[in-house]
């Protein structure tokens, strides 16, 4: 924090986002004294208070708000340029921080890339909202096509994906197997809710012909498991609890194996896949640029 000329302003917006001296100070690796008193010396050169302190919650004067919103764009610029002179010449360093709605995607591709790249570190968030990647500091993310954010650089990664409805062969010969989406109702059906205090996500479907032949339509479904973790959802199915629609890629092992089945696949065509998305105004600094070659490199099959 010391090298750094714009460290002050780093600390204001650090302590802003969080509305926590502690969490900022943690974050930076200083102590929350040392972090009060550079606010306190920014706030003697500029002859304002930029946040209230209390003991209960820290949070933004209006001067404060007015000075974060015209500093925010200037430190993109000088973020980029700093990692740029750093990055002249040298091996790709610093930290990489990514959000992705999950690590099997990539839980193969990461130790390859530390291994490649040592002085990157990454810093990866697994979770199911979805985030504002400026607002919460992140240089990347991965999602599926269909839940990108607007005005972002979309990078396809791996091709088109599918879901599959899967169950245990014990499941099916107890319960029978469901011939058309619609039958799904007579099931136990495990679901998924991206957030705590979101809608449960409804099974998808596309229509096999006619004339709304590729149609995606929705299906309710019914079950005991209500859960945001995928995981719990691959384990119920294996243990013939319950029903689960997943990504192809969560149960492929399962599915050569024969420890899951997959049924109704003809009403679940490929569609769009998982993208690398960042903010479309922000230069690619050259940790985020190596990090875009080798996933996609890997997951296109090219190595």
């Amino acid at each position: 924090m010391r090298d750094d000329p714009t460290a002050a302003l780093r600390n204001v917006q650090l302590i802003a986002r969080y509305g926590s001296f502690t969490r900022a100070a943690r974050e930076l690796d200083v102590t929350p004294s040392a972090l009060s008193q550079s606010l306190r010396q920014l706030e003697r050169q500029l002859g304002v208070r930029l946040l209230h302190r209390s003991t209960r919650r820290v949070g933004l004067t209006e001067a404060g708000r007015e000075f974060l919103a015209r500093i925010a764009p200037a430190m993109d610029v000088i973020d980029d340029a700093m990692e740029n002179a750093r990055q002249h010449g040298q091996r790709p360093a610093g930290t990489l921080r990514l959000t992705m709605a999950n690590s099997l995607m990539l839980g193969r591709v990461i130790p390859d890339f530390m291994r490649a790249y040592p002085d990157i570190t990454l810093d990866l968030r697994v979770e199911t909202r979805l985030v504002d990647l400026i607002d919460e500091g992140l240089d990347a993310g991965i999602r599926l096509g269909e839940r990108l954010q607007k005005d972002v650089v979309a990078i396809p990664l791996g091709g088109p994906n599918r879901s599959r409805v899967v169950g245990s062969p014990a499941y099916f010969k107890q319960h029978g197997t469901p011939m058309h989406p619609r039958e799904l109702s007579a099931h136990n059906c495990a679901r998924f809710r991206f957030r705590p205090d979101g809608p449960i996500h409804q099974w998808e479907f596309a229509q096999r012909g006619g004339s709304h032949a590729g149609r995606w339509f929705e299906v309710h479904v019914d079950g005991n498991l209500i859960v945001n973790d995928n995981a719990l959802i691959v384990e119920a199915a294996r243990r013939g609890t319950a029903l689960a629609q997943l990504l192809e890629e969560y149960v492929a092992d399962d599915l050569a194996s024969g420890r899951l089945v997959s049924v109704l696949d003809t009403w679940l065509p490929p569609y769009d896949g998982w993208y690398l998305y960042y903010p479309s105004r922000f230069q690619v600094p050259p940790k985020l640029r190596v990090f875009i070659d080798f996933v996609r490199a890997k997951l296109n099959g090219s190595e």
